[in-house]
């Protein structure tokens, strides 16, 4: 604890009584959508996406849920910003449980055997050298 600490608090209890030294929460701003906007987000998000326009698949994306926010409550958010929102919300990341219909295993072993073998690295490692400008003795 530092001295200068001391002196705000006591500087803060004096303009303001016993309550003015206690934090005042954590900093920054205000989540944009209250409980009850969070409430209605959550119960469109349990309807699944195809009852907002996206069929093509069933899995929100943070950018589907961003888009929409967007829609309903008029609020820009960032796709980071969203993904904090859902955290917030109790919903975690989730990996689809199969993989997708649209998959071609066949394509994608070709793809590996031959632009991957153009692509990858050839594994030899630099010699060993020395940070030094002088030549060893």
């Amino acid at each position: 604890m530092s001295e200068r600490s001391v002196y705000q608090w006591r500087r803060a209890w004096a303009s303001g009584g016993w309550e003015a030294p206690f934090s005042q929460g954590p900093p920054g701003y205000d989540c944009r959508l209250h409980p009850g906007l969070q409430f209605n987000l959550a119960a469109w998000l349990e309807e699944g996406p195809a009852a907002h326009g996206w069929t093509d698949d069933q899995v929100w994306t943070a950018a589907r849920v961003r888009t929409l926010i967007g829609r309903k409550f008029h609020i820009s958010y960032s796709v980071s910003g969203v993904t904090r929102l859902l955290h917030r919300m109790g919903y975690s990341v989730q990996m689809p449980a199969r993989p997708a219909a649209e998959r071609d295993e066949d394509t994608i072993t070709a793809w590996r055997e031959a632009t991957w073998q153009e692509v990858e690295p050839s594994g030899r490692r630099p010699a060993r050298s020395s940070a030094s400008r002088t030549k060893r003795a």
